[in-house]
């Protein structure tokens, strides 16, 4: 296209970005123009699941964020790793397909006053564009062929993984016998239970949101995507209201040169994340005034709330070594090793190279007062200090647990004026006495699930934190050394009723306070969801894509 003028501009080629790009595209009376800071997705160990090790801390794929030192955790900073590339973070997240509790989304309807968030409207959109694995059923959708053989629907592939380990299945039995119930499916409201979890991949190869819903897309000539450009500010026009408009964007190239404009007409969206989204909002002079001014920026409006209400989930880390079996850690250390697994994924893409960062979930109480399963495993056949350092020279696994709905807040505020400059990131980790206790409780639950016959022939011993380790207070502090994200920001700039001086967008994603824009990632979500937070901004791009189509065309 010739015109840098749009009837709808996406800020953000990730996981969102990449679905609303391709919907609002499919209506070829559309302009629609997708803005990526990244470059495409064609790098070797995006494709490969077990890459993400190369894909994390890689400046190609990777923003390179780190936290502020945190209180929470005994005043350590955390590498944060956000996506920079088509596709977002699912180029480089965990492929763990979940999404998350029918009680999350109860919450969401009874926080913002409607009805379309409820978990029984929710799921229709989660079934929208899956592939799954086990075909049609109550919970989950195939797409099927259309008359001449072609594809139809459901771009979102979720697979079985393709290994197993022989300590994971003894974890998974120990927790049955701790009073965890085995489970086949993670994603039908409940998903309390022990099992492998599903994964978006297609055939051994990562599926991310740049396959699935962008390249479908590419050719379409109402749709142009612009990469290697960072959103500097949104273009914002006083109205006769008194209100704003949102009408363009300003975007610094990759290459160097004067800031390029671009204009919108009828709708724009921000998917840039609960990191990303905020930024952009504060760089444009919306956010809280004494940081924006600070920074020698231009106050629009007025608003605290963007950046604030950041959630994640902190997960903590209990490393045990083990004898009698092999995990990754001896195989991934052996020349012979690394090459049966290289072999084993050449022939079969399966193996260890096939991996998700976590093979063997299990949701459930962190203690019996609990009224519904409030903690999430994710168990290893490996082990490591931190991530990023080499695996240990001794076979053990690991079995994280986070809390699924901590009451701990943070916020994000921009440092700088400058688009490339990290934000300052402040999630307060362990910050509220619920916390530390539900922290203490799983590391306490851990120990009880370890202690059960089916793992005794492997004589774990607990390696990190250690046994000497027994009262909440002492519990709660090693959780603060040895906790670490998973991963799953959200909340920034949160949804909520109309008279929620709080929430920053309506409850169709509208922005409050600014006409013509919406906001549709990880950033609305006003309560984080109870597991792995991709699948879920899927849907919310669902209901967005649909809300922006029904909304007409504005030429001049």
């Amino acid at each position: 296209m010739s015109s840098n003028t749009y009837d709808h501009i996406v800020i953000g080629g990730g996981t969102a970005g990449c679905l609303l790009a391709n919907r609002l595209s499919a209506d070829p009376s559309r302009r629609v123009l997708l803005i990526e800071a990244g470059g495409r997705d064609d790098y070797l160990w995006i494709n490969i699941p077990v890459g993400y090790l190369y894909c994390i801390g890689n400046p190609r794929t990777d923003w390179l964020y780190k936290t502020e030192p945190d209180a929470g955790l005994n005043g350590r900073s955390l590498r944060y790793p956000r996506g920079r590339v088509l596709g977002g973070c699912s180029s480089i997240n965990g492929m763990i397909y979940m999404r998350g509790q029918a009680r999350d989304y109860e919450q969401w309807a009874t926080l913002t006053g409607a009805e379309h968030w409820r978990w029984d409207q929710c799921l229709p959109y989660f079934k929208r564009h899956e592939d799954h694995w086990k075909g049609e059923n109550a919970f989950h959708a195939a797409p099927g062929f259309d008359p001449k053989g072609q594809r139809a629907g459901g771009e979102w592939r979720v697979e079985k993984q393709r290994l197993s380990w022989e300590i994971l299945d003894a974890f998974a039995q120990a927790a049955q016998q701790a009073g965890v119930p085995a489970t086949e499916d993670f994603n039908r409201g409940s998903n309390e239970g022990v099992g492998y979890f599903e994964v978006n991949q297609r055939s051994g190869f990562r599926w991310n949101s740049a396959k699935a819903f962008l390249r479908p897309a590419f050719a379409r000539p109402n749709l142009q995507v612009w990469l290697g450009a960072t959103v500097q500010r949104l273009l914002l026009e006083p109205q006769a209201d008194g209100g704003l408009r949102a009408v363009g964007v300003e975007i610094i190239p990759e290459q160097g040169g004067e800031p390029v404009q671009a204009r919108c007409t009828t709708e724009m969206v921000l998917t840039a994340g609960a990191i990303g989204t905020p930024a952009i909002l504060q760089r444009s002079g919306l956010g809280p005034a004494q940081t924006l001014q600070a920074l020698g920026i231009n106050v629009q409006q007025d608003l605290p709330s963007v950046g604030a209400n950041l959630q994640d989930h902190l997960q903590i880390r209990s490393v045990y070594q083990v004898s009698g079996v092999k995990t990754l850690n001896t195989m991934a250390h052996s020349l012979w090793g690394k090459a049966m697994m290289g072999l084993e994924y050449a022939l079969k893409r399966s193996g260890p190279l096939s991996m998700a960062p976590s093979q063997l979930g299990a949701f459930t109480r962190s203690s019996p007062q609990q009224p519904h399963p409030n903690v999430q495993y994710h168990v290893q056949p490996l082990s490591l200090d931190a991530f990023g350092e080499p695996l240990h020279r001794f076979n053990a696994f690991t079995a994280s647990v986070c809390n699924l709905n901590p009451s701990s807040r943070g916020r994000v505020d921009i440092a700088s004026a400058d688009p490339k400059a990290a934000p300052a990131i402040r999630p307060n980790y362990l910050s509220t006495a619920e916390d530390r206790q539900v922290a203490a409780d799983s590391l306490r639950l851990t120990r009880r699930i370890v202690s059960q016959s089916a793992l005794a022939r492997y004589q774990p011993q607990e390696i990190k934190p250690g046994v000497q380790y027994q009262s909440d207070d002492d519990l709660a502090r090693l959780a603060g050394d040895i906790g670490t994200t998973i991963f799953h920001p959200v909340g920034t700039c949160k949804m909520g009723r109309d008279d929620d001086p709080t929430a920053v967008v309506d409850a169709q994603l509208r922005f409050k306070s600014v006409a013509g824009l919406r906001i549709a990632d990880a950033s609305v979500m006003p309560l984080i969801t109870s597991g792995n937070t991709n699948s879920p901004v899927l849907m919310l791009a669902e209901k967005a894509a649909e809300w922006m189509l029904q909304t007409p065309l504005a030429r001049g």
